[in-house]
């Protein structure tokens, strides 16, 4: 398993609008979520999600899919003006980890 997690930094005050949107529009189409959170404190504006994946491949797959969906990409084009910054990073979970993990 591999996780992907995602940063997103939204223009100031816009976090409301965009997890709103998203549980209206984006979760029902984008599947496995593994976590979705907003920052209190610490660095403010921001939306954390992770998504798990079998692999690579998998992802690859299932994103490939999604961009193919016109629900998600109207949904993406209602929440990119609401997003300043991106930064993604693929996990990969300790042996011992309770997701994912191999023990």
């Amino acid at each position: 398993m591999i996780v992907e997690q995602r940063i997103y930094t939204m223009h100031v005050g816009k976090v409301p609008e965009y997890l709103s949107l998203y549980e209206q529009e984006g979760m029902a189409i984008q599947k496995s979520i593994l976590g979705y959170f907003f920052c209190e404190i610490g660095t403010q504006n921001q939306v954390v999600h992770m998504w798990g994946y079998d692999d690579s491949e998998d992802r690859t797959k299932r994103r490939t899919l999604l961009f193919q969906d016109e629900g998600w990409k109207a949904y993406i084009a209602k929440v990119r003006p609401l997003v300043v910054h991106q930064e993604n990073k693929i996990l990969i979970p300790a042996p011992f980890s309770p997701i994912g993990g191999t023990r």
